[in-house]
């Protein structure tokens, strides 16, 4: 096996493929447009607000909740490399609705963590988590109708933060797993304020929440300073503050996508500098900024997912230092709806979204495809090639074990992360005596098998090569 390091490396070259479920026949569509998109349908979800929210992990592996329509139940999806695991969280009452508004997030280990709101007769906010064998399930707060717009983040300890909006008395409240209980505070009840919740935590672990005051139509950010909460209103311009999604740069300023709904139906930016709000319109071409989702890339440039409306598409916009670059990324049906943006280790974007015209979830990323790749595992699955061929089909038996030690060789500085090394070995070693070609004169003379071999020494030169590239290192 090769060193974690480059497994590492190797594993954030994400597969994104499909899953055939019950009842549900799903194709590979495969890229829909020529700007590098790459979209999937990953599983049929039902007619309606599907609400999705979509993470990565380690190994830039998406993991996604959802909540399917036609049961009323909370389920996940995870891709482990070569195919979509799905399966139900939480199912509750017979008929009634769970898993509404749900946010996930993943801890140190990779385990999800899951807000959700469990509608009548519970009307609850509800919060599982995967310990490595089950889902635990909690209710996190049960007064009154509780739960709705949930975001959740997790702090350094891996313990859960959750903002949500109360329905009843239309407040913003914000729960807090303390290591032994949860401790719930309401934030801001000045008039009906905490539609569209999303949270972030800052360097300190202090949450920091943009949402909507649906009494004035404002955007509305909330701060806890380690000590209390510093509320302002960010834009009062219109119908603002639909849809908003927060994250914090390096410097722990906040960003924020929005929707103005009421002046102009344009995807807005609000950006902190320090001392005062910066605001802009970044796409007004049509009825467009729903949905929004937003991350900042490791430059601290922002990356948002929206829903363009007049069109029924979902759009995708980047910071490039210096403007907007604005595409669409799907535009087959009435798509777009609910999105979920998350960017991997290489600041690639990949997207979750709901296709209305198939009641289905799909996925979209600029990610590399293809099977995850481990050099080390290809090489050795050529040596044991190499040892089940008919010593009959080389020029001489014993070249059979030689050429078993070559590759053994080349496993050996994979696994010493000597990757130039086994480059150049296989190069100049051991692909002229299996090329075909005069001279040398190939070790393996039954035509078959030297083709064979020759593909696969070929294979793993590339995937070596590839592996040296992600690494910035120069064979020559």
């Amino acid at each position: 096996m090769t060193k974690s390091w480059i497994k590492t490396i190797l594993a954030t070259i994400v597969a994104v493929g499909l899953v055939v479920m019950a009842g549900s026949q799903l194709t590979d569509p495969g890229p829909m447009n020529g700007s590098g998109w790459n979209i999937y349908t990953v599983v049929f979800t039902g007619p309606g607000d599907q609400q999705y929210s979509l993470a990565l992990d380690s190994n830039d592996n998406p993991h996604v909740s959802y909540f399917e329509v036609g049961y009323n139940i909370l389920k996940y999806a995870k891709w482990d490399g070569s195919s979509w695991n799905i399966e139900t969280v939480d199912s509750g009452y017979l008929g009634a609705p769970i898993g509404e508004y749900s946010s996930i997030a993943l801890d140190s280990n990779d385990n999800p963590h899951i807000s959700y709101y469990a509608g009548s007769p519970d009307n609850d906010l509800k919060y599982a988590k995967w310990d490595g064998s089950g889902w635990n399930i909690e209710t996190v707060d049960s007064a009154d109708d509780v739960g709705w717009c949930t975001s959740l983040a997790l702090d350094g300890s891996d313990n859960p933060r959750i903002s949500y909006y109360d329905y009843t008395n239309h407040d913003l409240k914000y729960a807090k797993w303390d290591g032994s209980g949860w401790n719930i505070e309401m934030v801001d009840s000045d008039g009906g304020v905490g539609w569209c919740t999303s949270l972030a935590l800052d360097s300190s672990d202090n949450p920091h929440i943009s949402y909507m005051d649906d009494t004035n139509y404002d955007l509305k950010y909330a701060k806890w300073d380690g000590s209390s909460w510093n509320i302002e209103t960010v834009d009062s311009d219109g119908f603002a503050g639909w849809y908003s999604s927060i994250a914090l740069d390096s410097s722990d300023n906040p960003h924020i996508s929005y929707y103005d709904h009421t002046n102009y139906y344009d995807l807005n930016y609000a950006k902190w500098d320090g001392s005062s709000w910066n605001i802009e319109a970044v796409d007004s071409a049509g009825e467009v900024g729903e949905y929004t989702s937003m991350a900042l890339d490791s430059n601290d440039n922002p990356h948002i997912s929206y829903y363009d409306r007049t069109n029924q598409d979902l759009k995708y916009a980047k910071w490039d230092g210096s403007s907007w670059n604005i595409e669409t990324v799907d535009s087959a049906g009435d798509v777009g709806y609910w999105t979920s943006l998350a960017l991997d280790s290489d600041d690639n974007p990949h997207i979750s979204y709901a296709d209305r015209s198939n009641d289905d979830l799909k996925y979209a990323t600029k990610a590399e495809l293809g099977a995850v790749t481990d050099p080390g595992e290809t090489a050795e699955e050529l040596g044991e090639y190499i040892a089940d061929i008919d010593p009959g089909a080389f020029f001489n038996p014993n070249l059979q074990n030689a050429m078993g030690n070559k590759i053994n060789a080349v496993l050996n500085q994979i696994e010493d992360d000597d990757i130039c090394g086994a480059i150049n070995k296989l190069k100049h070693d051991v692909l002229p005596k299996v090329d075909g070609e005069f001279p040398p004169p190939d070790w393996v003379t039954d035509p078959v098998e030297q083709q064979a071999l020759e593909d696969m020494v070929l294979d793993l030169i590339a995937e070596l090569e590839e592996l040296a590239e992600d690494l910035n290192l120069d064979c020559g």
